[in-house]
């Protein structure tokens, strides 16, 4: 599913007060999400982002490839979050299973002090498959009680979680 316009406007928001940031996107898609983040960001600021879809990786570097401060990788989001151990993001979005229902404390272990944790569809799609709701709804539970994180819902556009890193 494609970055809805609400969602798209805040990603870019929360970019912008990450002057100098590294930003996180866990499933790029066709890189609309990708575009509301560089909007937002700094000139000084890194956008790495990873998506397993091939077709989709080359839409997105289509339209985004001429910005310096993306790095584009074709692969597995769960594999890049291994690979990624010891490093910290200022801002991570999580748009893909991986970084939000498998390998979340390895994700959330990549957030710095005050970095934010934004993840989305957690609203009821008509794309979802069947005994989808009860795993957001766990791991909506999951996010509001995790002692690490300050945590908002918001029950607007496809349902979203934004949280800060303790």
């Amino acid at each position: 599913m494609s970055c809805d316009p609400r969602t798209g406007a805040l990603l870019r928001t929360l970019a912008a007060s990450k002057p100098g940031g590294r930003v996180l996107e866990l499933g790029t898609g066709a890189g609309m999400s990708a575009a509301w983040l560089l909007d937002g960001m700094t000139a000084d600021s890194t956008l790495l982002t990873v998506e397993h879809d091939e077709a989709l990786v080359a839409v997105a570097r289509r339209h985004l490839a001429h910005d310096a401060r993306l790095r584009s990788v074709h692969g597995d989001a769960g594999e890049l979050i291994g690979k990624l151990v010891g490093e910290r993001f200022d801002l991570v979005f999580a748009d893909t299973w991986a970084g939000k229902f498998d390998r979340l404390d390895e994700t959330l272990d990549l957030l710095a002090p005050g970095a934010l944790y934004v993840v989305d569809d957690l609203l009821p799609q008509p794309t979802w498959p069947a005994g989808h709701g009860p795993r957001v709804a766990a791991l909506v539970d999951r996010l509001l009680g995790e002692e690490r994180l300050t945590a908002t819902r918001l029950n607007w556009s496809s349902g979203l979680i934004v949280a800060t890193r303790r």
